[in-house]
């Protein structure tokens, strides 16, 4: 571990929608806050600025000043980033607490904390159930593994800490099955949509939903057409999904077949949204032929 154990200084890898926000509260509570930009988009940096995140220059400066790091990328890219991190540690002699807060499976979450381990740091497992900080109330950070009180002691301070446990891979999986419920029924939803939509049915399916289905066709009519800006990073969330199920004996398709949707949206002109252009006016009735058009074409188009 760093010898900065106060965590008075807190890295986020990366200041996306969720990673901003996180470090922006932690900035309020006084803590100082930074990341290292390389490589980023410009929307990084102006999430960074949002955030009140002070940039570093490498991820070598980033592991020497850092007490603590926070991982909250798409979870596709959190081996290759535990990697890069574990580099630096090596190289700078700097072994700040590593929390893996990504939505991963718990056998992901294990390579992760082996990556970290093996550098020489104490790796958390961690997963965020809830809107960000500042959206939200309550922001919960679920964590567990051999010692997450360095995690446990940001509790209160602009979101939720709830250790459950000491193996790493609890806090990964409570994550799986809570997206699996959330973002998996978002994404039923739409598929029955894009259904209904080819077969020509749409009006008298949603007619009937108005009629035995009314809660649930209002929230589609909320969530469904907005989910193209986020299908990017929710495909690799669902992979990782079907991976945790098919590991403890549970059928994998349905969420196989919910990151294929979300292929689909991501192949759409409204997946180059972002949450800050995000078209609020735009209606289930619009969406839905939008996404059905896009449902042959292939990942080229």
């Amino acid at each position: 571990m760093s010898s900065n154990t106060a965590l008075d200084t807190i890295a986020i890898l990366y200041p996306g929608d969720m990673g901003h926000a996180v470090g922006r509260v932690l900035g309020d509570h006084g803590h100082e806050v930074i990341t290292c930009l390389k490589g980023r988009t410009e929307r990084s940096h102006k999430l960074a600025v949002a955030g009140n995140i002070r940039v570093v220059e490498s991820l070598q400066a980033l592991v020497r000043e850092a007490s603590l790091i926070l991982s909250i990328l798409p979870p596709a890219a959190a081996i290759k980033l535990a990697r890069s991190v574990a580099d630096a540690m090596k190289e700078t002699s700097s072994f700040p607490v590593y929390v893996d807060c990504n939505a991963i499976s718990p056998d992901t979450a294990a390579q992760v904390g082996e990556i970290i381990t093996s550098a020489g740091a104490v790796f958390i497992d961690g997963g965020i159930i809830g809107l960000a900080p500042g959206k939200s109330s309550a922001t919960r950070f679920y964590v567990s593994g051999a010692d997450t009180r360095p995690m446990e002691s940001l509790d209160g301070k602009g979101f939720v800490v709830r250790a459950i446990g000491d193996k790493v891979g609890q806090a990964s999986g409570l994550k799986m099955c809570y997206a699996g419920l959330t973002k998996g029924t978002f994404t039923l939803h739409t598929a029955v949509l894009i259904a209904a939509e080819r077969m020509g049915l749409s009006a008298e399916l949603r007619d009937e939903f108005i009629e035995s289905q009314s809660d649930t066709y209002s929230k589609m009519q909320v969530r469904v057409p907005k989910i193209p800006a986020d299908s990017g990073r929710w495909i690799g969330e669902m992979e990782e999904i079907a991976r945790t199920f098919a590991s403890v004996g549970v059928p994998s398709g349905f969420h196989e077949g919910a990151a294929e949707i979300l292929r689909v949206l991501s192949r759409t002109p409204y997946a180059e949204e972002t949450r800050e252009n995000l078209d609020m006016s735009r209606t289930l009735e619009e969406a839905i032929p939008v996404y059905a058009a896009h449902l042959d074409k292939d990942g080229k188009t």
